[in-house]
């Protein structure tokens, strides 16, 4: 386990989304977050205190948590000059980026020196077989999406949170950094070699016979050219019974690659589905989930109901009206007299 409390790493960022580690861990493990880590040209904030390494260490932080990711997972020199400061400072340094940190010599001597530690985060576990396909007892649901970065992971924890709060047995699994900070568990999948992708779902998700589900983070989206054989990788090892849908209305092209359109709604979760066959024939969609933070929230409403009418699917953003609607769906319960309107 990573020590808390936390300082979280905003450094030069300014892209929002690119902070999705450290806004995550603000969002879901607020109480271990002591403070925010940013520069003066970074235009961003979590709503922590602004500290420096040091004031973080008096404030009792025990760990820097490097909290952004950009193209490629590359650690640039200034994120290594920061880690730098941080263990000088007396912080363990974690990250969750492609390039370890514990490949750096200098972050590896001075770590040692000090008695202080580094976390990889994205270390995909030892002895991983190739996944099977066999079916597996057990409910499994598995968020996807239009593209990457649309609020998967917050539409997981938010659904999972919301299945322990009827009582029914829920576990979130985690597949990415941010997840696996959150969790304190996981499988950093886009760490994993391709061939082992679905046999590592199917270890981080295994039979289970308590009537209770696994909520599983998605990963990419099955039309982002880059991620694509990710996304695909885990529907086919996390053999989900349903499917969640989570989209971004505000994003004006796939991320990373301007001028590619995203999907239709009602096409990406088609394809999602007849993917998802190959190892769950009978995978059921059972709802939709909208990221409508850079909206009013009128126009919010309007648009989850919408997209409710247009797909027949319960639409909600998980964040901002909860997530009721979709676990009446995926629960059998009657939803014909509800709507995403009426129940916020």
């Amino acid at each position: 386990m990573i020590p808390a409390p936390f300082l979280l790493y905003l450094g030069h960022s300014a892209d929002a989304l690119g902070i999705k580690t450290s806004r995550g861990l603000a969002e879901f493990r607020r109480e271990d977050c002591v403070g925010e880590f940013r520069h003066d040209d970074s235009p961003l904030t979590l709503g922590l205190p602004r500290m420096t390494m040091a004031e973080a260490v008096a404030a009792g932080a025990k760990t820097l948590v490097l909290g952004i990711a950009g193209a490629g997972g590359k650690l640039p020199a200034e994120l290594i000059a920061d880690a730098k400061a941080g263990l000088e400072a007396g912080l363990n340094v974690a990250a969750g980026l492609h390039e370890r940190l514990r490949d750096q010599p200098e972050l590896a001597s001075i770590a040692q020196r000090s008695g202080l530690q580094l976390f990889d985060v994205r270390e995909p576990p030892r002895g991983l077989s190739v996944g099977k396909g066999t079916p597996r007892a057990g409910h499994r649901l598995l968020t996807v999406g239009t593209d990457c970065s649309v609020g998967k992971m917050y539409a997981t924890l938010a659904l999972a949170r919301g299945l322990q709060a009827r009582g029914v047995a829920a576990d979130f699994r985690a597949t990415g950094q941010t997840g696996i900070l959150i969790a304190g568990a996981g499988v950093a999948v886009d760490a994993v070699v391709a061939d082992f992708i679905s046999g590592a779902i199917e270890q981080l998700s295994e039979a289970r016979d308590d009537d209770g589900w696994d909520l599983i983070e998605g990963q990419g989206s099955l039309f982002h050219p880059s991620f694509a054989g990710v996304s695909l990788g885990l529907l086919h090892g996390a053999q989900p019974e349903a499917l969640v849908l989570c989209h971004d209305p505000a994003r004006p092209h796939m991320r990373g690659i301007p001028g590619r359109a995203l999907p239709d709604l009602g096409l990406c979760l088609e394809r999602n589905l007849e993917a998802a066959r190959l190892t769950s024939p009978g995978v059921r969609a059972v709802g939709i989930c909208l990221n409508t933070s850079g909206m009013d929230r009128d126009a919010a409403l309007r648009l989850c109901a919408a997209t409710q009418d247009r797909l027949a699917l319960p639409c909600t953003d998980p964040i901002a009206f909860g997530v009721e609607p979709i676990l009446d769906r995926l629960l059998c319960t009657d939803i014909s007299t509800r709507s995403t309107t009426a129940s916020h």
